[in-house]
């Protein structure tokens, strides 16, 4: 195979060599940062027999070649345009640069959040197999019993010390300082936070304002508003500390300064703040019942192009971390939508006549029953415009459906079919059957209104 040529058919529909900013690649995907996608012919480029598909995606255009491919592709268009091949997080913080505000701050939440999922979701497996074992009758109050439930509320015990080391390095400032900081908010002399209920105990008196001595356990918003200050008070006295005091004051004037204004403004605000947000979900998750669903479910991909999507990971901590709550009842909804896009997908497999498509859609499809939807959403459904529709419908069916019995999980992060394991052995039936209605209704919706593109003929 011939990679020279087949990067050299690719670099002209992309814009040219002048046109690109920086070159990566992941396993299936060439991701390019370009100045004007305007300039892409996309058209075109999903023409090339060794193109799969392309789309964008977080400020990136991506291009789907496969694997192995990919591999030398890259190698044959850095050499050919005089590049140097960016790694995928560099290639990713210059895409960031170009995003709006609000996508932005999602992405800045996303890469928060994204590398505390695996203690989230092995702590809200634990309490799974907590529950299914009472409801089974397998285990009573034992001392073992009593072990496992310790283990599977640690992560939520400590989130703010979690939330705040991972913050750090995405804020740019020292991760240890932040782990520090988080632990002073939830230090154990303060009240706990989760015993609000009776009341506040103490107070102090400081400036002429009476703060309350109350800690922030299971909060999310105080502990990422506090790191986010505190990382500007590093910064700014690196500017100013002299290099021979540096070890010495910057770090005793940083943890100082910022576990001031954590407990006496933004730890108050925040959890005022926090608490609105979940509240107010729940309340819409309460009384609008499956009409909350079927907007929710029927939305989800329309936020997951935008990429805001990535900030929900906060509000779904947030949720799980509330004593009021504890529960995750968004997830199950954003897992039906994201099982429709498969669903969708792999009615295209199933009716088009094209085998490049042929070649994506089946793939794609069944990604998105392990809650990965990228592939589907750009590389199939939104191509064909009427599939993506038929997925919002089972998105939202199933959404309806989830919320009508009330599913709910027990961590983040986990949808599809991977997803049973962080349901609650009540509800895990009422969760297999939401993935059916969902899957289902897509795929008949889209066989049914079948596919619309500018060659829609040649397709079908």
């Amino acid at each position: 195979m011939n990679y020279q040529q087949i990067a050299a058919d690719i670099l002209p529909l992309v814009g040219g060599a002048e046109n690109i900013d920086s070159i990566a690649h992941c396993a299936t995907r060439l991701r390019l940062v370009l100045r004007d996608t305007q300039r892409v012919d996309k058209a075109a480029l999903d023409a090339l027999d060794s193109v799969k598909g392309s789309f964008v995606n977080g400020g990136q255009f991506q291009i789907v070649l496969g694997q192995g491919l990919v591999n030398h592709v890259c190698a044959a268009l850095i050499a050919s345009t005089g590049l140097n091949q960016a790694s995928t997080q560099e290639s990713k913080k210059l895409a960031a640069a170009r995003l709006g505000l609000a996508q932005r701050l999602a992405q800045t939440l996303s890469n928060i959040f994204v590398p505390i999922i695996p203690v989230i979701v092995a702590c809200g497996l634990l309490m799974g197999v907590i529950g299914t074992a009472k409801t089974l009758g397998l285990a009573s109050d034992t001392p073992w019993l009593q072990m496992v439930d310790m283990f599977s509320n640690t992560a939520f015990v400590f989130l703010p010390i979690l939330i705040a080391f991972s913050a750090a390095r995405e804020f740019n400032g020292n991760p240890f300082l932040a782990a520090a900081l988080g632990g002073i908010m939830i230090h154990p002399a303060l009240q706990n936070a989760w015993t609000l209920g009776s009341g506040i105990h103490e107070y102090w008196t400081l400036f002429g304002m009476h703060v309350a001595k109350v800690g922030y356990q299971g909060t999310v918003l105080p502990v990422l508003l506090a790191v986010w200050v505190q990382s500007h008070i590093e910064r700014q006295l690196r500017r100013i500390v002299p290099n021979s005091l540096d070890l010495i004051l910057t770090p005793f004037l940083t943890l100082m300064c910022s576990a001031l204004i954590a407990l006496l403004l933004i730890g108050p605000f925040g959890r005022m703040l926090g608490d609105a947000i979940s509240i107010s979900l729940m309340l819409i998750y309460q009384h609008g019942g499956a009409l909350a669903g079927l907007l929710f479910g029927g939305l989800y991909s329309l936020v997951v192009i935008t990429g805001v999507h990535h900030s929900f990971h906060a509000i779904e901590a947030g949720l799980l971390s509330n004593p009021a709550i504890g529960k995750n009842f968004l997830l199950p909804i954003w897992s039906m939508a994201n099982v429709a896009q498969g669903g969708a997908a792999l009615a295209v497999f199933f009716r088009t006549r094209d085998n490049k498509v042929r070649q994506i859609a089946l793939p794609a499809a069944l990604s998105c029953l392990l809650g990965i939807t990228e592939a589907a959403i750009f590389g199939v459904n939104l191509r064909f415009v009427r599939p993506f529709v038929a997925a919002a419908l089972g998105g939202a069916l199933g959404g309806a459906w989830v919320v009508f019995n009330q599913v709910s999980m027990t961590a983040i992060g986990v949808t599809g079919l991977p997803g049973i394991a962080i349901v609650p052995a009540g509800s895990m039936l009422s969760y297999i059957a939401g993935l059916l209605i969902a899957f289902g209704s897509a795929f008949a919706a889209s066989w049914l209104f079948g596919l619309k593109t500018q060659d829609a003929k040649r397709e079908q």
